[in-house]
C-alpha cells in the first residue's frame, strides 16, 4: 500500500515538474523567437552577388531574375554596376524569355551609398534595366525614380529613357 501510494505521489511529481520544465522551455522558445525577428527587422543591406533576385524595371519582357555574377569588384555590385543574370520570370510576349541569360544594370539597390555632398542614397528595392553586350537598354522604358550616379558609370541612355532621376 505504501509503495502504491509513494509511486503515485512520483507520478504526481513528475507531472507537475514536466509541466514546469515544458513552461519553461515555452517560455524560452518565445524570448529567443521575438529576438530572431527583432534581428531580421533590422537586417544588414550588403552587396548584389550571386542568387540575388533582383525586379526588372524596364519594358523587356522580364519581371524578376537572379544575379549569376558581378562582373567589377569581388564582393558584389552596387549602383550602376552591370551584373549577369538569368531570367526567372517573364511576361509571354515579352522580348526576353524565361531562363534566357542576360546582362543588367543595378540601378536601385537596398544598400546604402554616399554621396559626394554628404548625402546617402538607399531605395527599398533591387532593380535592374536589361542592356545588352554593348550596354544599351533592350527595353524602351524605364519605371521608377534611377540615381544620377549612373551618368558616371557611363549609362547615359538609362537615364534618357527614365521617368524620374533621384
Amino acid at each position: 500500500m505504501a509503495a502504491g501510494l509513494a509511486s503515485k505521489w512520483s507520478r504526481v511529481g513528475r507531472s507537475l515538474l514536466g509541466g514546469l520544465g515544458n513552461n519553461l522551455s515555452n517560455l524560452l522558445t518565445t524570448s529567443h523567437e521575438m529576438a530572431c525577428n527583432n534581428s531580421l527587422s533590422q537586417q544588414q543591406r550588403t552587396f548584389i552577388q550571386m542568387r540575388t533576385v533582383l525586379k526588372v524595371v524596364d519594358n523587356s519582357g522580364a519581371k524578376k531574375v537572379m544575379c549569376i555574377q558581378a562582373l567589377k569588384g569581388k564582393k558584389g555590385a552596387r549602383l550602376g554596376d552591370t551584373i549577369v543574370a538569368s531570367v526567372k520570370e517573364a511576361h509571354p510576349n515579352g522580348k526576353v524569355k524565361k531562363g534566357k541569360v542576360v546582362y543588367g544594370v543595378v540601378v536601385r539597390a537596398a544598400m546604402q551609398r554616399g554621396r559626394c555632398d554628404g548625402s546617402e542614397v538607399k531605395f527599398d528595392d533591387n532593380a535592374v534595366v536589361l542592356v545588352d553586350k554593348q550596354g544599351q537598354p533592350i527595353g524602351t522604358r524605364v519605371f521608377g525614380p534611377v540615381p544620377h550616379e549612373l551618368r558616371k558609370k557611363k549609362h547615359v541612355k538609362i537615364l534618357t529613357l527614365a521617368g524620374h532621376i533621384a
